[in-house]
């Protein structure tokens, strides 16, 4: 299945199901973490019950500090 991530289309491997998986596989992860599906913030504890879908559309941000 196909999906984008900030813009750039990936193909998703066949045991990759919901949101954390994806995540972990494109290494991303740590705190400061936002993901939104579809302009909708998806809350950390919701990401493995979110399952992954043709043409999903995510933006993944990553918070720093600093001035």
């Amino acid at each position: 299945m196909k999906i984008e991530i900030n813009n750039r289309s990936i193909e998703v491997a066949d045991g990759c199901k919901n949101l954390q998986q994806l995540l972990d596989s494109q290494s991303l992860s740590g705190p400061g973490l936002a993901v939104a599906v579809g302009n909708r913030v998806i809350p950390r504890q919701q990401w493995e019950a979110t399952e992954l879908s043709e043409g999903m559309k995510i933006v993944v941000i990553h918070a720093v500090c600093g001035g």
